[in-house]
């Protein structure tokens, strides 16, 4: 009998186990009886991020109808397809998908009985979605198969390269011939940027949160009222943001032009800003109007394989995005044309004979495009996009209120309008771009410097700001919290001196030259980054200390930059050794956030051909391959 343990029982995980189910058919015969041994202390299926004891405040960024954890028709991925439904699908009827079981919490079965397609659910919901997969995942399991799960924490593992793998749990020892570590998103220790302020907030008596994940963070010790600086305007603001108001007790109402807040007196007040100064763009609300794009047709493998042929390193945004960026467009326009062709004053075949025969910089595809789209207001400007207040100065700090309603009230009014529709058209290409990523990844051609600015440091917030924003209520509900004066912008650029002085955070932004905005607590609103070297994890840890992982590292040129990932194979994602001179370890995987693999959500929008599943899919093949050819493990008492 071979035994593998799967550490980490999160979205990760279980796309892995729905994996090996599918699988296994084919690569592990009857005779060859396997043991999978599950180790999590959060519930299986949702794990800890997507656990069911959060708050029934917090919501998915994303439609009922845009998650799935199943592969599809359009999979590349080499084993099968094993085709099941979307939350949407599985919420509407989930007595139809065995192995049912009714949703215990009467709130959220209602809340899952009303889902329509184009809702955003309640991250509740989703685990509950999350947890039916992992038993359909575990049903499928042939006869042959064992899986039992430990609602532990591995503490470590052990074994050489040859022989057992040793997990250690609290009260047991698991022995097993293939160990998968599918951490999912962990916390590492605090960050040396973030200590000074830490060591000033406990001198002074203040409140300072480093990076978190908003569900797990102590906001008990703001006081109502107490001004708060918020750094980081993406998704973790908003969690914390329905945490500090609605969570305290306010409310909204709907009133004649939105939602109106009514505050309970219990809120703290929260200055916000970011790098860009603006919330990321929300979820767009509505469907394609037109056929959907043929997509990809310039960022695809064949082009992916002529840019790492070329001499040289390679630049991210002086390489591969005109590329990029011309399939962004592609999506953009395909939808405009078709679905909104009174707009445009070109037919569609002769601007895509242009489109198709110009670079994205050649100013003459900006007179193409000039002359094809009359309103500049349809026209794609991705830099706009990017940095809208770039070049914005303001003369005070309500000039910037009214500045910044305006441009929130402009793009919710805009993703809800399927007059835009050309805006998801955007979106879907912009998805498709991580079809060829790990490509250009795994080609080892990016130089040093452009992995570090260009593609964790840009394209990544690039790519959330963009695709990964909030439901657009969200950002009706920024606004009305905004004109009850809960929430005060800061500007774009925003630094954070520390004042011994008075012991306050003071916030600056060129937005507004000259304001200072001080504050006795300072959250820095954004994810924690992963950091090997710092990891809180015992099992990477103990890894990591005892030299049997590495981090990523990219030299050349005089430049050297430390991903803080762990380094794994990009065919299967088994751990690159340095003990084995930088070899896959013939017995250990890693898969997801933590890896060098920069893989997205361990679920996805349907008919994307969704890289983490191919992940998940390779992954499981090594490992079952691997484990029909495995001795015998003894056990250990």
């Amino acid at each position: 009998m071979s035994t593998l343990v799967i550490v980490g029982a999160g979205p990760r995980g279980t796309g892995l186990l729905e994996r090996l189910a599918a699988n296994a058919a084919e690569l592990l015969p009857p005779g060859a009886p396997l043991e999978i041994h599950l180790v999590d202390p959060y519930p299986p299926g949702g794990g800890r991020i997507w656990r069911e004891e959060q708050s029934p405040l917090l919501r998915m960024n994303s439609m009922a109808e845009d998650v799935t954890m199943f592969t599809d028709a359009t999979s590349t991925a080499e084993g099968p397809v094993r085709p099941g439904p979307s939350l949407a699908e599985w919420a509407r009827e989930p007595e139809r998908y065995p192995p049912y079981r009714p949703v215990a919490d009467p709130r959220i079965r209602a809340e899952l009985a009303a889902l329509r397609p184009t809702d955003f659910a309640t991250r509740q919901a989703q685990s509950a979605y999350l947890d039916w997969v992992f038993r359909r995942a575990a049903a499928d399991l042939p006869a042959h198969v064992t899986l039992t799960v430990h609602r532990d924490t591995a503490r470590s593992l052990t074994g050489p390269p040859d022989g057992p793998q040793l997990v250690e749990l609290s009260d047991r020892v698991l022995v097993a011939d293939q160990v998968v570590l599918t951490l999912g998103h962990l916390e590492p220790a605090a960050d040396p940027r973030h200590r000074e302020a830490a060591r000033f907030a406990a001198r002074h008596g203040r409140f300072h949160l480093p990076p978190a994940f908003s569900s797990d963070a102590d906001l008990s010790a703001l006081a109502p009222g107490e001004h708060v600086l918020l750094r980081g305007f993406g998704l973790a603001f908003v969690d914390l943001m329905a945490l500090l108001t609605e969570g305290r007790g306010g409310r909204f109402e709907e009133g004649p032009d939105g939602p109106v807040y009514r505050p309970s007196g219990r809120e703290p007040v929260l200055h916000v800003g970011s790098r860009r100064g603006v919330p990321y763009h929300s979820k767009t609300g509505y469907r394609l109007q037109g056929p959907p794009a043929p997509l990809p047709r310039y960022f695809d493998a064949a082009a992916v394989d002529a840019l790492t042929a070329r001499p040289g390193p390679l630049e991210l945004r002086r390489d591969a995005w005109p590329l990029m960026a011309k399939e962004i467009g592609f999506g953009y326009y395909h939808e405009l044309f078709h679905a909104h062709p009174e707009r445009t004053a070109l037919p569609w075949a002769r601007f895509l004979a242009g489109y198709d025969r110009l670079g994205w910089y050649d100013p003459e595809l900006a007179a193409l495009v000039a002359g094809a789209v009359p309103d500049p207001a349809d026209r794609l400007d991705l830099e706009r996009l990017d940095r809208p207040l770039d070049g914005v100065r303001l003369a005070d700090g309500e000039q910037l209120q009214r500045h910044l309603r305006g441009y929130i009230a402009a793009d919710a009014d805009r993703r809800a309008d399927p007059g835009y529709s050309a805006d998801l058209g955007a979106f879907l290409a912009l998805l498709s771009l991580y079809g060829q990523l790990p490509r250009l990844l795994a080609s080892g051609r990016l130089s040093a410097r452009s992995v570090a600015r260009e593609l964790d440091g840009w394209w990544f917030g690039f790519f959330s700001f963009l695709a990964s924003g909030p439901p657009g209520f969200r950002l009706r509900q920024l606004l009305a919290l905004s004109e009850a004066g809960v929430v005060r912008f800061l500007g774009a650029g925003v630094e954070v001196a520390l004042d011994g002085s008075d012991g306050t955070f003071v916030a600056t932004s060129p937005t507004v030259p000259g304001r200072r905005v001080r504050a006795t607590a300072l959250i820095e609103g954004y994810l924690p980054q992963h950091a090997v070297a710092r990891t809180t994890d015992p099992v990477l840890a103990g890894l990591y200390r005892t030299g049997r992982l590495t981090e990523e590292e990219v030299r050349d040129d005089g430049h050297h930059y430390r991903s803080g990932l762990i380094v794994t194979a990009a065919s299967d994602g088994r751990i690159l050794d340095p003990a084995l001179g930088g070899a896959p370890h013939p017995r250990r995987t890693a898969l997801g956030p933590p890896t060098n693999g920069r893989s997205q959500a361990a679920f996805a929008r349907p008919r994307t051909d969704a890289p983490a599943f191919r992940q998940n899919d390779a992954a499981a093949r090594a490992l079952l391959r691997a484990l029909v050819g495995a001795a015998a493990v003894p056990a250990v008492p």
